[in-house]
């Protein structure tokens, strides 16, 4: 996305929470036609994130190390660590962790994300949102266009 105020959260489906005392994990699966290391592309290059994500980074996400986010309605960054990126299968950073599995000639894409339950309510519309939006996009010229998310 090049402008954050365009960020709308879309109609969540499929989505699973975890419930664990005040922190809950939502848990969301795509199936995607593009191979993981285009997903890996599109979750770690700034370039690719502003196409699809809720938010811009200030570097590139999948090498470990402190980078700056900014987030939709949010606009002071955020200190943002990565914790983990084994390109192209496990991205992890805050309280989110991206799983890549190939899967024929694409890739299951499973987003974790572990939050206060106060806000559960909100979490998968924004997730499934920023799922389809990776997924379906046809501004994510850097995916393969020709191929459509499956159902």
């Amino acid at each position: 996305m090049t402008d954050l105020e365009q960020y709308t959260p879309g109609q969540a489906r499929g989505a699973q929470v975890r419930k664990d005392e005040d922190k809950w994990t939502l848990v969301l699966v795509r199936e995607l036609r593009h191979s993981p290391e285009k997903v890996w592309q599109a979750l770690t290059d700034p370039a690719h994130l502003r196409e699809w994500a809720p938010f811009e980074a200030d570097g590139n996400l999948g090498a470990v190390g402190t980078m700056k986010l900014t987030w939709v309605g949010t606009p002071t960054p955020l200190e943002t660590r990565v914790s983990r990126a084994d390109s192209p299968k496990v991205l992890e950073y805050n309280e989110i962790r991206w799983e890549l599995e190939a899967l024929g000639g694409g890739t299951r894409l499973t987003l974790w994300h572990s939050i206060d339950r106060r806000f559960i309510s909100w979490a998968p519309r924004a997730g499934t949102s920023a799922l389809t939006s990776l997924s379906g996009s046809s501004r994510v010229s850097r995916l393969d266009a020709s191929s459509a998310p499956r159902p």
